[in-house]
């Protein structure tokens, strides 16, 4: 049948009637389903892929930097533990937990003394911490030497273990505390006031050592006086 041609009054339109084999309406091809959940699972396991890979490179170039473990022999030429006898003053810790440094939340400021023990392979360690209210409150602890290491055992603490490392700030000294259901850092330094770059250093040396919780004392009041007993 040949197309008829209908003129709509009034519009000036003009309307073609297509044969009927010519209006037949072709559905546009569309993509299977399948095929396309099928790309989608393959996008995401190569990008997962490529994550795994870029973790990986990441891990190689920025590494933790190892602490220096004290050795028994210092620099100077002093056997352990006699450069590291005296006056300590408490600075900052840091642990995986912020319930690791729960203990330190009441105290402004600490100050230690250590002095070789009475017997061979032994320290004493007096402290006198200044509590936020103001209160001196004194404290000892008695230390033995590991043999050939510079790692003290507390007495009457046989779950406690203590690691001495060298710090890179003058006068400084970080410890690795270790007990029975806790870890943590801790620095010390000659000074009260340290520069505020040896903080800095100390965190983000333990914070790449998954010990995120930190912890800086205050020392804002003076240090109580350290008993003689």
């Amino acid at each position: 049948m040949k197309g008829s041609r209908v003129k709509a009054r009034g519009l000036g339109a003009e309307w073609t009637e297509q044969p009927a084999g010519d209006r037949a309406v072709k559905a546009p091809a569309t993509p299977s389903r399948a095929s396309d959940l099928s790309c989608l699972k393959m996008f995401h396991q190569i990008w997962a892929a490529l994550l795994y890979l870029y973790g990986i490179l990441l891990n190689s170039i920025y590494q933790c930097p190892e602490p220096s473990q004290l050795t028994t022999l210092g620099m100077d030429g002093k056997e352990f533990p006699e450069p590291h006898l005296g006056q300590w003053y408490f600075i900052a810790g840091a642990a995986p937990t912020r319930e690791e440094l729960a203990t330190f939340d009441p105290v402004d400021n600490i100050v230690f003394n250590m002095t070789a023990g009475s017997i061979p392979m032994q320290l004493q360690l007096r402290a006198t911490i200044r509590t936020k209210n103001g209160l001196c409150v004194p404290r000892k602890w008695t230390y033995h030497l590991t043999e050939g290491s510079t790692d003290l055992r507390t007495e009457g603490r046989p779950d406690m273990k203590t690691e001495l490392f060298s710090s890179s700030c003058p006068g400084g000294i970080m410890l690795k505390e270790m007990g029975q259901g806790y870890q943590r850092f801790l620095l010390y330094n000659r000074s009260p006031h340290p520069p505020e770059k040896c903080v800095e250093e100390f965190q983000s040396l333990t914070s790449c050592m998954d010990s995120k919780a930190f912890l800086l004392t205050p020392r804002d009041q003076e240090a109580c006086e350290l008993s003689s007993n």
